[in-house]
């Protein structure tokens, strides 16, 4: 190429503006600023936006010398793997010859060999004259450098010094003063302590005490949101917030490194008297004085008492009836224990992406102090769906300083660990565009001996800045600030409340009361990110399971959510396997179950809660181009369709696409089925799944008795024929000899066969053929007991999903095989499918087995012990989705919180073991319990009556109902009819064997309390 040493030189430090921008090359601030246009604007002059842009504007060829150095130095950056859009920008004037357009057309088409031109990566000419203002604008605001040829050389535009704001005096010390003792945290009586933590008596909190030197394994987090906003907060401090959607509109960073565990934003506090700083948090700066971190439902509270200070930090985000408030509230508590007055500031410091990721978003953020509100600013123009929002920082008292730029904040080659801004006087209020943005606020305090006070800070993003004002205005109230604490925590316990449970064993009863389903709406229904996995979409299977635990303590949540989810299906329908709010842009695919659990969960829905109303709701269809015959998947953004249907038609819809069949009559696998990772079992299209047949014949039957209910009795004699040849197919061609295997890959072979050298038995053909209740009852008694020789490790309390793990298997199974063998999916513990095999022992009426495989799924029981904490590392108060069987890795756990997992093992808990079955008004009970246990109870809310029910097991049956009792008064049957009376109802079980008590057929029956 004929590059020179110190032009290398030069090119390299243009790429370093590509990477990482800065002011310097980059266009004035008032230009920045007048940008109001997105990335999909940018469209129209085929340029998408998705790569980094350099800009160059020319009016004279004299000045061409510049646009070859900077043509030079895009080909240099592509030969050495850099892709970056060149933008040339030519400003002469309209005229029929047009010279600079010539000259500069021949000379890209000379450079351009190795980037092309018009396409990604490549070089875009395009004339001023022809682009009105404002896309003009949004060009040079979207380029990570703009060069002006008229400037002169590459070298003279590079050498250019970056003006310099002039910042705070240093923070001067005039004289010496005494540090004090601090008090030691209180002491807390903790359940289940581990050394590092123990849930409160109560288990409403889950407490993590961090002494001199102490760490968890891994963040130990919660994920605390609304239905719009929510925030994620580890035991260190360490977390992001987000509104609309966790991973395309992440108002801070999302860092998900479990060794640095690196902080984004923080709380400081500084002594002006010392000159000391630290924070509230033991991250980012760890102090050796003791922290205490509290999680609850829906709020976190920071405990740490140093330099003579108490500190308390309360971090929640707003819930009440109305769906809350977009924002975070952090609310601190200081007292003084020293003997002096104490001059104090308290900082707030976040790092603003306001988008996917900050790299990306950085030079789009436009930031500004609104007096009125008294609050520091940041919107995102660029950003395709939440280009309008404002977000905000604020503070009460009203700060006394505040600066948006980063860099000023944490200062040249600085970290949060010792921010420069720490070292002056104050901040530098400065804000606007083309800066590193962030969000500082400073509060100055003075404290006397044994006194309180309070500060509050808040973060958000409202709709425009009338709803910012009004938030601020609200919430900077401390006495509102605590209404909304209690009215969040209130909403939480009536949620969780509406179904008590006391069972022989304490760590079952804290998840079901409080954390199972806590986990399961904050997190994977609201939230939808973790600190593992920040996803932000829906998945079109996943969320549609997780509702199904809220049918007792928020069915009209679970009601939505259905519906929501027939209205991301095409016409033809096919699902979207996953999708992203607002746009709804997302996946589809031919994975082989999504759409099959629209009428699964549907019919569920209708058995819990006898809404039949809701087959009737109108929801409109999607309309998209359908896959390419050699198509697994494509990303797209559907159109609502102008047809619609009901709810009934879409799950016949779904259900009727999903008959499908292959060579031996089951179910073609397509591009995977529940487990995405075999993708390339039936991809050529002649693949079948063994569990989907099981599971198929399942929705068959669930939607035949709603076919009954509307009256459609051919329709429903129609699905009842295609279960038994279903049935017959799986019998026939699916049994190995000890179990059932897996699937058949498009050549016929077989998989989780004994015959296969990896993946011999998969637990999930197993479980279903008991759960499906189609298989020959002695093939499905011979298959669990295979599951539990094969895959059931009791001293690593474990359950595999199959064995042996993939590692060289032909035919290739598909992306399952990326994982190392015994990690996720492959091999490992993959606990949503394994708590199926708790449900199958359930659905066997074996309680013993039943209960024991739950209890290795229960996270309390991987962290009894210091020992045991090292080895599983993860939260012994969330579900965790996967352990691992790797070899030196067994018994650790994946990724938690944002698994299905949490909403299973409520259900199964709760309707399968202590037999808790509702049926719109009426609670049928069918218990299959360890027969050790004495007796448990439950309290149930039905709307304004209660239910104490008592369930007694003195002969040590397990299972059975001998009678039951409600209000002193014998039953005739196995089941309770539920009034509305606001009255307290005392209900009596006993457990056995009765001749005179009928049994109730419940695992098919929509009829009783069915509401029309």
């Amino acid at each position: 190429m004929g590059i020179q040493v110190d032009e290398a030189q030069r090119f390299q430090q243009l790429a370093s503006h590509m990477l990482y921008p800065n002011s310097q090359l980059r266009p004035p601030p008032e230009r920045l600023r007048r940008n109001a246009l997105g990335q999909s604007h940018l469209w129209a002059y085929g340029i998408s936006g998705d790569l980094p842009i350099v800009a160059v504007t020319v009016d004279e060829s004299s000045d061409l010398s510049l646009v070859r150095e900077v043509l030079l130095a895009h080909t240099y950056w592509r030969v050495r793997g850099l892709k970056a859009d060149l933008v040339i920008l030519n400003k002469e004037a309209a005229s029929y010859e047009q010279p600079l357009q010539n000259q500069l057309t021949r000379m890209i088409q000379a450079h351009s060999l190795h980037t092309g031109l018009e396409r990604s990566g490549g070089v875009f000419l395009r004339s001023v004259e022809q682009i009105p203002e404002e896309d003009l604008t949004l060009l040079l605001a979207s380029a990570r450098a703009l060069l002006v040829a008229a400037r002169g050389s590459l070298a003279q535009q590079m050498s250019r010094a970056a003006e310099l704001a002039e910042l705070p005096p240093r923070l001067r010390i005039d004289r010496e003063v005494a540090e004090e003792p601090s008090p030691p945290l209180p002491f807390m009586e903790l359940p289940y302590f581990n050394g590092l933590g123990g849930f409160t008596p109560d288990g409403r909190e889950y407490a993590i005490y961090l002494g001199p030197g102490d760490h968890t394994p891994a963040p130990w987090s919660n994920v605390i949101a609304n239905p719009e906003f929510g925030t994620l907060v580890n035991e260190s401090g360490h977390g992001m917030a987000w509104y609309g959607n966790s991973q395309a509109n992440r108002l801070t960073s999302w860092l998900n490194d479990p060794v640095s565990n690196a902080a984004s934003d923080a709380i400081y506090l500084r002594d002006e008297d010392l000159g000391v700083f630290w924070t509230l948090t033991a991250l980012p700066i760890r102090e050796l004085d003791a922290y205490r971190a509290r999680h609850g439902q829906g709020y976190t509270i920071f405990e740490h008492n140093s330099h003579a200070l108490e500190q308390e930090l309360v971090t929640f985000v707003p819930m009440d009836n109305k769906g809350g408030a977009p924002l975070r509230v952090q609310h601190v508590r200081l007292r003084n224990r020293s003997s002096r007055r104490r001059r104090l500031t308290v900082t707030t410091f976040a790092e603003w992406t306001l988008g996917t990721d900050r790299e990306e978003t950085q030079l789009h953020i436009i930031t500004n102090w609104d007096a009125q509100s008294g609050s520091l600013l940041a919107r995102n123009a660029y950003h395709p769906d939440f280009n309008r929002r404002i977000a905000f920082v604020s503070a009460t008292p009203a700060p006394s300083s505040f600066t948006s730029d980063r860099t000023e904040f944490l200062g040249r080659n600085g970290s949060v660990t010792r921010p420069a801004a720490l070292q002056r006087q104050s901040l530098s209020n400065r804000t606007g565009a083309g800066l590193d943005p962030c969000a500082a606020v400073q509060v100055s305090i003075e404290l006397d001996p044994d006194k309180t006070t309070e500060v509050i800070f808040l973060l958000g993003q409202g709709a425009n800045i009338q709803e910012v004002r009004k938030l601020v205005q609200r919430y900077q109230d401390p006495v509102t600030v605590q209404e909304s604490l209690a009215a969040t925590r209130d909403w939480w316990d009536h949620l969780l409340g509406a179904l008590q449970v006391q069972t022989p064993d304490l760590a079952v009863d804290f998840l079901l009361n409080r954390w199972l389903l806590y986990q399961t709406l904050s997190c994977r229904i609201w939230g939808r990110s973790g600190f593992y996995q920040s996803g932000g979409a829906f998945g079109f299977r996943d969320q549609l399971q997780d509702v199904m635990a809220l049918f007792h303590a928020a069915p009209e949540i679970a009601r939505n959510h259905i519906l929501r989810s027939a209205g991301r299906q095409f016409v033809e329908g096919d699902v979207q396997h996953w999708w992203h709010p607002p746009s709804g842009a997302g996946i589809r695919s031919r994975c082989s179950d999504d759409l099959l659990w629209l009428p699964y969960v549907t019919a569920q829905y209708v058995r819990t809660t006898g809404d039949l109303e809701i087959l009737e709701a109108r929801v409109p269809f999607l309309e998209g181009r359908p896959l390419e015959p050699n198509e697994h998947e494509v990303y797209l953004s559907p159109t609502p369709s102008l047809e619609d249907g009901s709810l009934f038609e879409h799950c016949r819809r779904a259900l009727e696409k999903g008959l499908s069949t292959g060579p031996h009559g089951l179910p073609l696998m397509g591009s995977g089925d529940w487990n995405d990772g075999m993708n390339r079992v039936g991809s050529a299209g002649r693949g079948e799944s063994v569990w989907l047949a099981w599971f198929l014949i399942e929705v068959l039957k669930s939607f035949a008795e709603l076919c009954e209910l509307k009256g459609e009795i051919s329709a429903a004699e129609t699905y009842k024929d295609y279960i038994q040849k279903l049935s017959g197919a799986v019998e026939a061609h699916a049994w190995d000899g000890e179990w059932y295997r897996r699937a058949y890959f498009d050549d016929g072979t077989p998989l989780g066969s004994r015959s296969n050298l990896e993946a011999q038995i998969d637990s999930l053909s197993q479980s279903w053929a008991v759960i499906s209740g189609a298989a020959d009852p002695a093939r499905a008694k011979q298959a669990l007991e295979a599951v539990e020789r094969h895959l059931v490790r009791k001293e690593e309390k474990l359950i595999l999903l199959f064995t042996p793990p993939f590692d060289r298997s032909l035919p290739h199974p598909g992306y399952i095989m990326g994982y190392p063998p015994g990690v996720r999916e492959n091999g490992g513990q993959y606990t949503h499918g394994a708590l199926w095999t708790a449900l199958a022992f359930a659905r066997q009426g074996d309680g013993e087995r039943a209960v024991e495989v739950l209890r290795m799924l229960n996270p309390v029981e991987h962290t009894r012990t210091p020992t045991e904490v090292a080895r599983y590392r993860g939260e012994p108060y969330a579900i965790a989705a996967d352990v691992y069987a790797l070899p030196g890795q067994v018994g650790r756990c994946g990724w938690t919180w944002y698994t299905g997992s949490s909403g299973w093992m409520y259900r199964i808990w709760v309707e399968e073991i202590l037999g808790f079955k509702l049926r719109g008004d009426t609670v049928i009970f069918d218990p299959v319990i360890p027969a050790h246990w004495p007796e448990y109870k439950l309290s149930y809310r039905y709307r304004s009556s209660w239910y104490d029910i008592t369930v007694e097991n003195p002969d040590r049956f397990g299972r059975g109902v001998a009678w039951i009792e409600l209000d002193e008064q014998r039953l005739s049957e196995a089941k309770i009819s539920l009034r509305d009376d606001g009255a307290r109802h005392q209900v009596r079980i006993r457990l056995g064997i009765s001749e005179e008590l009928p049994g109730v057929e419940i695992s098919s029956d929509l009829q009783p309390g069915v509401r029309v």
